[in-house]
């Protein structure tokens, strides 16, 4: 499909780009997990990740790909707070400025991580304004490029890596289970699992108040919906990207949703039975199989957690049921 924004070539070249700097993450199993859905499950730990997820592949893959002019000018991002701290890590693994619109309610740990990897946070309120606007005049008065979280063929590639990974590592798998909010890791992953096992069927996970790109597929168009008022803070995306979208018509399955207590439930789980600190959209993907809203009976299934970062306080009163 050469009219798509990647290729499984693209992703291989984002490998080559990562090796050396992108941690490999671990692949976990739980046999606890296991039986109560029984299946066999692989978790790809993003959580573990540099800078607490996914999201610093896409981000290194695409800023390593600047001009030397780009680089001396610097990088504008958008996020609220895992591509923000990938892009701010990455360009000073770079050494280039970075540059990232954040909103006024993102997590504290994220904002205060960004500051500490180098990046000059400017804040918003992301009820009232509108951050790629705010991105768009940024970059335009100060000559930086932008890198938007999920909406470049760069980015969704370095996020196919995970994927990649997962299924060089575990072989075979039936089902690849992916978070969404934009697209990008899934755009990525899904191009990667096409190649690699054609017939491994690629499903997306977004929780229930944000259902804009199951409601797009469903209706063949990009479908833009108000913030969403939940807890998975990385997908409360408003609409899905013009790259990601076609992609996700071609190679994704299936997208799903799930609520906010069952997101709670299984960073519980994680918690008290893996011994992991994942945060709450790092949950989508489990969360659809522990309660039971995909089907994975007598499955191998991957599971990309995709990520780790949230404030301690939060997570102590989530899992304690306090909002």
């Amino acid at each position: 499909m050469p009219d798509l924004a990647i290729q499984f070539s693209d992703v291989q070249a984002a490998a080559g780009r990562l090796s050396g700097v992108a941690r490999r993450t671990p692949v976990l199993t739980s046999r606890t997990f296991d039986e109560r859905v029984d299946a066999s499950v692989f978790f790809k730990c993003e959580n573990l990740q540099r800078m607490g997820a996914f999201k610093f592949r896409g981000a290194f893959n695409a800023l390593a790909r600047f001009t030397p002019e780009q680089r001396r000018r610097g990088v504008i991002a958008y996020s609220s707070g895992n591509h923000a701290q990938a892009v701010a890590l990455s360009a000073r693994l770079l050494d280039m400025p970075a540059v990232i619109v954040m909103p006024q309610d993102a997590p504290a740990v994220k904002v205060e991580a960004t500051r500490g990897y180098g990046g000059d946070v400017i804040l918003y309120d992301r009820y009232s304004e509108d951050r790629e606007a705010i991105g768009r005049r940024i970059a335009s008065e100060r000559g930086m490029t932008l890198i938007p979280p999920y909406d470049h063929p760069d980015v969704m590639a370095g996020q196919g890596t995970a994927a990649l990974e997962l299924m060089e590592e575990i072989g075979p798998l039936d089902s690849l289970v992916v978070c969404v909010g934009g697209g990008g890791l899934i755009s990525g992953c899904a191009t990667a699992a096409r190649h690699l096992q054609p017939g491994c069927r690629v499903v997306g996970v977004e929780p229930e108040a944000g259902n804009d790109v199951q409601r797009s597929l469903a209706e063949g168009h990009i479908v833009h919906i108000d913030v969403p008022r939940t807890i998975a803070d990385g997908a409360q995306t408003q609409h899905a990207g013009q790259f990601t979208f076609p992609v996700m018509q071609a190679r994704v399955d299936e997208v799903v949703t799930v609520t906010d207590p069952q997101l709670i439930d299984t960073m519980r789980f994680f918690a008290e039975r893996v011994k992991l600190v994942v945060e709450p959209t790092g949950c989508l993907a489990a969360a659809a199989l522990l309660h039971g809203v995909l089907p994975g009976r007598g499955q191998r299934i991957g599971v990309i957690v995709s990520g780790g970062n949230v404030d301690v306080q939060r997570y102590a009163a989530l899992l304690e049921g306090r909002s």
